[in-house]
């Protein structure tokens, strides 16, 4: 018996929640979101793009590893 009445308020609940619109203050969140961009400008002191490191070391320290001419240690196959 109770199945109808508890549709019928889940129904009234639903359209009820589908059309309330509530009075919004557009400068508040105006103000808000301008303050958020703002910090967040403000505490970003990393550069956008990534900075490649530097590997100069390892050239120099490796340079030597490769003789040119073609012979490897390595088993390939």
């Amino acid at each position: 018996m109770g199945r109808g009445r508890q549709k019928a308020k889940a129904t009234k609940q639903a359209r009820d929640m589908k059309y309330f619109s509530p009075a919004t203050d557009y400068s508040a969140l105006q103000r808000e979101l301008t303050d958020q961009e703002s910090r967040a400008a403000a505490r970003r002191p990393e550069p956008l793009e990534p900075v490649e490191p530097d590997y100069s070391s390892y050239a120099d320290k490796y340079a030597d590893d490769d003789d040119g001419d073609g012979s490897t240690s390595r088993r390939t196959g």
